[in-house]
């Protein structure tokens, strides 16, 4: 199980990290991007079993990475899930369009982030 990161505030991964290792995931399983560009070279270099994406970030941003990682063929399926401050309807709407499997606005809860994790590593830890 290996679960890729990808925020370009370094506190925000930290605090999305901290949330899985309190959960007992194995600190090995986390991988983290600063960027799409940089998320793209992880994604293909390891097999990663989620995502969890910002949208704003630089180089590459979180929609249009979503949009690359979906047309590999591996990752057609793969959990992605969007943690964001863009709260607009129109965004969730665009988000999904491109391929995420579930969408998470900022600021969150450890607890929160959790609950929309979770579902996705049933049986993985």
């Amino acid at each position: 199980m290996k679960i890729l990161i990808v925020d370009d505030s370094e506190v925000m991964r930290r605090i999305h990290k901290n949330t899985l290792l309190e959960q007992k995931i194995p600190e090995a399983s986390l991988l983290e991007a600063s960027d799409g560009v940089e998320a793209m070279k992880i994604a293909i270099a390891e097999e990663i079993n989620l995502f969890l994406v910002d949208w704003n970030m630089p180089n590459l941003d979180g929609l249009s990475f979503v949009k690359k990682i979906r047309e590999m063929g591996n990752y057609a399926q793969t959990p992605i899930i969007m943690i964001t401050s863009e709260a607009a309807k129109y965004n969730v709407i665009e988000a999904i369009q491109a391929g995420v499997t579930n969408y998470v606005v900022k600021p969150i809860r450890g607890n929160i982030l959790w609950e929309k994790i979770s579902p996705y590593l049933e049986g993985s830890k």
